[in-house]
Parts: C-alpha cells; sequence; structure tokens
C-alpha cells in the first residue's frame, strides 16, 4: 500500500520556498520558517503570495512530489506536473470508456450512489446521536427515493439530474447539523462562498479534489478526463468524479466538527468588497493543522478489507477504479461508509 507522507501547506504571505541539499526549506524574507527532508513530503500546497524557485519545481516534477498554486480563498490556480506515469494502454482504454455513454453511465451511476448513501449515512449519523428530527427524517427518506432511482438511470444526464435532486434534499437540511453559535446555512454557494459554512465546504473540497487528482496520476489515469464530469478546459473532470465518493463523509463531517467543536469560530472570517467569505491567516492554520491530523485517522476500508489513513483513500479508488477499466474487476466499487 502507498505511503502516506506530509503534506505542506503554505499559508504565510510572501514565503519562498527552495530546495537545499536534500531538503526544502520555507523562508520569509530574511527569517527561516522551517526546514524539511524532501523524502517526507508527499505534497506542497501554496496559498496566496507564495513563491518558488525553479530549481524546486523541476526537483517536485521529478521526484512526484505534489506542487500547487491556490489563491488565499482556496480556488485552484495551477499544479506542477512531471512526466506521465503509468500504462498508455489504460489511458486509452479510459479514454474509449469516457466516449462511450453506456460505460460512462455505468460508472457515473456508482459514483452517484455511493454519494447518495454517504450523504444519508451523515442524515442518519445525526438521527441517532440527537434523537428524532422529523425534518432529517423527511431528508433521509427523499435520500432513499433518489438512491433507488439513480440505479436505474439510462444516461449520464439523468444521473447527474438525480444527483442535484439528492443535493437539494441534504443541503435542504444541512442547517440541522450546525450546532455552532454564528453559523448559519441557507444553501449551498460555491463562486464566492459567500457565507462562513459555504467557505469552509469549497476550502475542504478543494483540498480533497487535489488529493484526488494526485491519486489518479499516480495510477496512470488522466485526471482531466472523467465519466460524469465531461471534459472542459483546465477541469480536473475524473478527480471531480472521484471527490463526489468523498463529500458528506470526508469533507462535510470534518466541516461540521471544526463548527460544532468550536475550533472554528464565525469571527475567523472575513468579507471581501466582492460579498467573497474567506478565513483568517490563523484560522486558516488552525483548519490545516486539523486536515492534516485527520488524514492520519486509520479507519477500515469496506471493500479491500485493510485499516487505511483516510489521506490515502483517494489513492484507494484510484487504484479499484484503474483496476476496472483494465478488466482486472468486472465492477468499480464505490467507497461507502457503513
Amino acid at each position: 500500500m502507498k505511503k502516506l507522507l506530509n503534506t505542506l501547506y503554505i499559508t504565510r504571505q510572501k514565503s519562498y520556498l527552495h530546495k537545499e541539499r536534500e531538503t526544502i526549506v520555507v523562508k520569509n524574507s530574511d527569517d527561516k520558517l522551517g526546514q524539511f527532508p524532501a523524502l517526507t513530503i508527499g505534497n506542497i500546497l501554496c496559498f496566496g503570495q507564495v513563491s518558488v524557485s525553479p530549481f524546486l519545481m523541476g526537483y517536485c516534477g521529478e521526484q512526484g512530489i505534489g506542487l500547487a498554486f491556490y489563491t488565499e480563498y482556496g480556488k485552484f490556480l495551477a499544479r506542477v506536473q512531471g512526466k506521465q506515469t503509468g500504462n498508455v494502454l489504460l489511458r486509452r482504454a479510459q479514454y474509449r470508456w469516457a466516449d462511450d455513454d453506456k460505460q460512462s453511465t455505468s460508472i457515473a451511476r456508482l459514483m452517484v450512489a455511493a454519494k447518495i448513501a454517504n450523504c444519508r449515512s451523515v442524515l442518519m449519523r445525526e438521527l441517532r446521536n440527537h434523537g428524532d428530527n422529523p425534518v432529517l427524517q423527511a431528508a433521509v427518506t427523499k435520500l432513499a427515493a433518489s438512491l433507488r432511482r439513480v440505479q436505474c438511470a439510462g444516461s449520464v444526464e439523468e444521473t447527474m439530474g438525480i444527483e442535484g435532486d439528492a443535493a437539494s434534499s441534504y443541503f435542504g437540511v444541512f442547517n440541522e447539523l450546525i450546532r455552532g453559535n454564528g453559523f448559519a446555512f441557507n444553501g449551498r454557494v460555491r463562486r464566492p462562498p459567500t457565507d462562513p459554512v459555504n467557505a469552509l465546504l469549497s476550502f475542504a473540497y478543494t483540498l480533497i479534489t487535489y488529493e484526488c487528482s494526485s491519486a489518479l496520476q499516480g495510477v496512470g489515469l488522466d485526471a482531466y478526463v472523467g465519466f460524469l464530469h465531461k471534459d472542459r478546459p483546465g477541469r480536473v473532470s475524473l478527480a471531480l468524479d472521484l471527490l463526489e465518493e468523498f463529500r458528506a463523509p470526508w469533507a462535510d463531517r470534518f466541516v461540521l466538527t471544526l463548527i460544532n467543536r468550536r475550533q472554528i469560530q464565525a469571527s475567523d472570517f472575513v468579507t471581501e468588497a466582492s460579498g467573497a467569505v474567506r478565513l483568517t491567516d490563523e484560522a486558516r492554520k488552525v483548519l490545516l493543522t486539523s486536515w492534516q491530523e485527520r488524514k492520519q485517522t486509520e479507519i477500515n476500508h469496506p471493500y479491500l478489507d485493510e485499516s487505511v489513513p483516510i489521506g490515502l483513500l483517494p489513492h484507494c479508488q484510484a487504484m479499484l477504479l484503474a483496476r476496472h477499466i483494465r478488466g482486472d474487476v468486472k465492477y468499480y466499487p464505490p467507497y461507502l461508509v457503513k
């Protein structure tokens, strides 16, 4: 199994990264903020005004260290990618499947079914832990109906429509899960997020999308060619496909934990002139520290039946998807929480 290495999150503005022998050095003006052995680093994520030396960029590409750049809001900008790895026959099979509506639908149905089931599990967990709630129970019933419908979907478009209905039912009651003072959720707003809860959700989804993209490239698949999300220039469509399985059990539960345990407060956000809401620098550090800790948490993978860190879930699913496309397994087993 792939080893979970550390991820460096660079949030200090005007930081500069460079390579010094076999280490990665982070500086701010003349101050050295940190120095890390390169062999222990799996990814470097830079937020805002962060500079990286060309030599370190080349080294990351050669060594397979993920290097990506984001705005302070967490919006993805660019990534450094080395040589394409993996079997070209696998990617050719992926492209053929993506162009075949029947094959695309067969995978898209499974991914969306997993998303709906995982959303339903989050709501049912709330019912078990905090007692009966008619609003949540009604949403659980609607999601069960969507789950039955998606199994019979005949096209990607129909699958997407069912996914949209299920997301509406789920996010329509998401505010019932929030117990932190000063937080309220009135619906999903993406570009840009206009309230703290949406800002946290978008940030978490961005982090997982990057993990999915790296995992897919690691097994030799093309992260830009998806089955549920169709091709669009610059969009990692297959990574977004894989993200659907992790939204509710990983990202949403993480955000709810931060809010309900009061690790993040309503005062930890600022509103820009454009109306966009973002985390303060200090709050972003709290989030990323908690995120790194969460990635280390061991769980039992329901299909592989072995203990893996949460941070390796994208790698596990990318590996299973590659096996399915190669024909090693008959069906793709999506990630489902119990």
